[in-house]
């Protein structure tokens, strides 16, 4: 399924103003991946000044899985080298069964996932996704699990056994006005087709215009 939802208006949210904190991780190399309270995952080198890229998705969604695997490692190497700061919205827009309690049930492993191990997993997510989309059920917290281990997180397993962050990822899903992921905000303001073209995006983030943070 190819459907890309967008939404009209998104801003960057809570997020201006966040200072990375310098925690290095095997995944984020030379820059620091940070848990916000609301479960985002800010990904930033030291310096300031960088424009602020949200990006919305969901571990469920083929189309989410599509732009990772196409643009995550320029946006991985653009914030390594200060060029772009992160912020990672995991959501779930799904309704329908069972790809609502797939997407929660990764959302919530994830954030069981130490910063370390993070982007890793992200990367184990969504190679394992459930197909055909609509049809299959997947993303067992036994697959959790042993998916957070290939990562390199082994203290995790009672957390996404347990299901912990469940409801506090529902709940906070909630709170954020999406029609559909992905959905990628420069700046505050949405990146349509670009955001899927390597050199595009690049082009958006270090030649664009808009104001930085």
């Amino acid at each position: 399924m190819r459907t890309r939802f967008l939404i009209a208006a998104v801003s960057a949210l809570a997020v201006l103003g966040i200072v990375a904190l310098a925690a290095p991780g095997r995944s984020a190399e030379a820059a620091g991946l940070l848990r916000q309270q609301d479960g985002s995952m800010v990904l930033a080198a030291s310096q300031a000044g960088a424009p602020v890229l949200d990006l919305y998705e969901d571990f469920d969604c083929p189309v989410c899985k599509e732009l990772h695997s196409r643009v995550n490692d320029t946006l991985l190497r653009l914030a390594r080298e200060g060029k772009v700061k992160i912020v990672f919205h995991t959501v779930t827009i799904f309704r329908d069964e069972p790809m609502r309690s797939n997407s929660i049930r990764a959302a919530a492993a994830a954030r069981c996932v130490p910063e370390t191990s993070w982007l890793a997993f992200r990367d184990e997510l969504y190679g394992m996704q459930p197909a055909p989309h609509g049809e299959a059920s997947g993303f067992t917290v036994e697959e959790l699990v042993k998916a957070a281990h290939q990562a390199g997180a082994t203290d995790a397993d009672s957390c996404i056994t347990r299901q912990s962050y469940a409801q506090e990822h529902v709940a906070q899903s909630g709170r954020i006005p999406l029609d559909g992921t992905p959905t990628v905000v420069l700046n505050g303001q949405q990146l349509g087709d670009a955001a899927f073209d390597p050199a595009a995006l690049e082009q958006a983030i270090t030649g664009g215009s808009g104001t930085t943070v």
